[in-house]
């Protein structure tokens, strides 16, 4: 599938509304379950799955082959897109656990078993980092903090945040490809 969305991105970097529409259909469901995780509101995940696909109409060349697929990107600029109108409406941010015990009736039945058994490999990872690297990943990730927030909190230079995100992340993508390795 990730060859046809890259493929539709570009259709739609030419302005192809068809293209996006296609687009659309494929993810709304997907992203708005993310978004509904990260912010535990329905408006609010309806707003982000918007400002995602607005973003991805307006915004020329931001997709990159080269850095990773094109869905990780998309979960991406939505995890960023949803910190960002949460910071904007001031609504308080939700633990990982709060976020897990949220009930609804949107996702279905395999979307909450997909995220419980993510959510449970992503802190199994976690639980593999350092102190420092698992401090700055909560922070960062799960509560939405800005790198210079957690400076400040820590009362730590930002570029050491920066260094202990950059590596927390290289141990995360070895920890789940490892496990995923594992799996096969």
């Amino acid at each position: 599938m990730s060859e046809k969305d890259v493929e539709l991105y570009y259709r739609i970097q030419q302005d192809d509304k068809h293209a996006l529409e296609q687009l659309y259909d494929c993810y709304e469901k997907l992203l708005f379950s993310f978004s509904y995780k990260l912010t535990g509101n329905r408006e609010l995940s309806e707003e982000v799955v918007q400002e995602v696909f607005i973003k991805v109409w307006t915004k020329k060349g931001i997709y990159n082959e080269k850095k990773g697929k094109f869905s990780s990107w998309l979960l991406t600029v939505a995890r960023n897109t949803g910190i960002d109108i949460m910071r904007k409406k001031k609504e308080s941010t939700y633990t990982l656990e709060e976020r897990d015990s949220l009930n609804s009736n949107d996702p279905s039945p395999e979307d909450i078993v997909e995220w419980k058994e993510e959510g449970t490999r992503l802190r199994e990872a976690v639980s593999q980092l350092g102190k420092d690297q698992q401090e700055i990943v909560d922070m960062f990730y799960f509560k939405g903090l800005s790198q210079q927030k957690i400076a400040d909190n820590c009362q730590i230079p930002l570029g050491t945040v920066k260094g202990r995100v950059r590596l927390a992340l290289q141990h995360l993508k070895r920890n789940l490809s490892h496990h995923n390795e594992r799996k096969v």
